[in-house]
């Protein structure tokens, strides 16, 4: 059956040595899209092959992450499939079995070389500034030469690689990509402990799973001619190959812990949105054909071409991912974002919720249509949910502030002493049902016009008397939160400051 009439099935195959990388979360991104587009499937194998850099807990991070991220697959470890089981750690006789059917076709071989003369062969090769690799001392070993060293001696099985020709193959990304065979290394497919490597190990999955595109990173192109030497020789049709650019930080170097967060749930935990994620993520290196960049799920799906995906690499903008993300929690209701922000308040320890109530660290109780309101005040000032403590703290508690904060421009002490009790005698008159945004800026204003008191030389002490901040929104904003009582209480707060001074 041609390839291109077959039901589309890509693969995720993370392995679980530590906490996921966003760059393996950009790539499974790719796949999934690719496999909703074409109606197709997208399969989770975990490559676990290398024992001895397995880290506990390291598998249920990645399930976590690709449920945080919205990434649905459709066959796995803990979904299962027709096609299982989905950990390499259980296939291992498989791998043996067509180890053994590549040595009896003499595309692989024995080799007894020990560790240290590899390591040795490597370390002149790298003195003699020559490419490193094996150099076939048991590349065309006697049958029963082999079969003796067997009694006594441990092996790997390699690859057998021509070395004259070229390999070519189509990248759906890169076009047409040719390797020159001579300079392809005899890789090790099998370790003399029985375990298979990436390159034997991959195939094997690949062709029994059926999965007929290989979406991955384009530091895996090397490993492609390696692969298609063992499709060959097994006589299975190839799958499409598709090699996306590397994540690069702004100095265009590989992505890495330097240039900020990497690993995948480390946004969540840091106050990203998932929804706001996967669009950033999918803008990197994939370029959808219109000057817009606000897209959800489906439109990606409808629009998503690996054709489209670039050949360099993608910059991975931080400021960029923030701008995404305030879009993104602009969008969400007070309700919503009080739910999503409540485990940073908690954790700071600006609020605790207890028996239906909400309380500050001095007992006092603040009505959850109080919390709702302040958070939406400030929500187009949040970049992450995590903001929320910065901003919303100034509505709980005021915090100590330098008196020379008061004095707008060049404005004197005297100056703003005049203008907060000119402001705090009226206020005084003003009933609490008043205290609104909007009907307290429409009273103040009037008063100071009414008095020439001036609007910048009065709201600027005002607000910080309210506030404690440089930065924070409007007097009349934090007014409406605080109430009649508070705002006296603070206002009283900076008359004492000015007349200390």
């Amino acid at each position: 059956m041609d390839i291109n009439k077959k039901i589309i099935r890509t693969r995720f195959a993370p392995s679980p040595t530590g906490d996921l990388h966003i760059g393996s979360i950009w790539m499974a991104l790719f796949q999934w899209l690719y496999a909703r587009h074409n109606g197709g499937k997208l399969i989770v194998r975990l490559e676990d092959t290398d024992q001895s850099r397995l880290v506990i807990g390291a598998e249920s991070k990645i399930y976590e992450a690709l449920k945080w991220y919205g990434l649905d697959y459709d066959e796995g470890p803990e979904i299962g499939g027709q096609y299982g089981p989905y950990r390499q750690s259980e296939r291992l006789d498989l791998y043996k079995k067509y180890a053994e059917i590549l040595l009896n076709k003499g595309i692989a071989y024995r080799c007894f070389c020990s560790a240290a003369r590899l390591q040795k062969l490597r370390e002149d090769q790298q003195k003699n500034h020559q490419p490193t690799g094996y150099d076939g001392l048991c590349r065309n070993l006697e049958s029963n030469v082999v079969e003796n060293r067997l009694k006594n001696e441990s092996s790997v099985v390699r690859l057998k690689v021509p070395k004259s020709g070229q390999t070519t193959f189509n990248d759906i990304i890169r076009g047409d990509i040719t390797f020159e065979n001579s300079l392809i290394d005899d890789q090790v497919l099998l370790k003399s402990d029985g375990w298979p490597t990436y390159h034997l190990a991959g195939v094997v999955d690949d062709h029994l799973m059926e999965i007929n595109t290989v979406i991955r990173g384009e530091e895996w192109l090397p490993s492609t001619p390696k692969q298609i030497f063992m499709y060959e020789a097994f006589g299975w049709e190839l799958p499409k190959f598709a090699h996306a650019p590397l994540i690069l930080g702004q100095d265009r170097s590989k992505l890495s812990k330097r240039h900020g967060s990497i690993k995948a749930l480390a946004f969540r935990d840091e106050g990203y949105l998932p929804e706001a994620m996967i669009n950033f993520l999918a803008l990197l290196g994939w370029n959808p054909k219109t000057e817009e960049e606000i897209f959800d799920k489906d439109y990606l799906i409808k629009k998503f071409d690996l054709k489209d995906v670039n050949k360099s690499g993608a910059i991975f903008d931080q400021d960029k991912l923030k701008w995404f993300n305030a879009y993104y929690l602009r969008k969400l209701s007070g309700q919503k974002l009080l739910e999503l922000c409540w485990p940073f308040i908690e954790s700071n320890r600006l609020l605790t919720f207890n028996k239906n109530k909400y309380l500050t660290a001095d007992n006092k109780e603040i009505s959850k249509d109080t919390l709702i309101k302040t958070i939406e005040i400030v929500k187009d000032r949040l970049h992450t949910l995590a903001d929320i403590v910065l901003h919303i703290k100034i509505f709980i508690f005021l915090g100590d502030y330098d008196t020379e904060l008061l004095i707008w421009k060049k404005g004197t002490i005297n100056d703003a002493k005049e203008k907060l009790m000119a402001i705090n005698k009226f206020i005084k008159t003003l009933p609490e049902e008043s205290f609104t945004e909007k009907e307290l800026e429409n009273c103040i204003i009037n008063k100071i016009n009414d008095d020439n008191l001036g609007v910048g030389d009065t709201l600027w002490p005002l607000r910080v008397a309210l506030s404690g901040e440089k930065n924070s929104p409007s007097p009349f904003a934090i007014a409406s939160v605080l109430g009649r009582a508070s705002v006296l209480e603070r206002i009283n707060i900076a008359l004492a400051k000015l007349e200390s001074v």
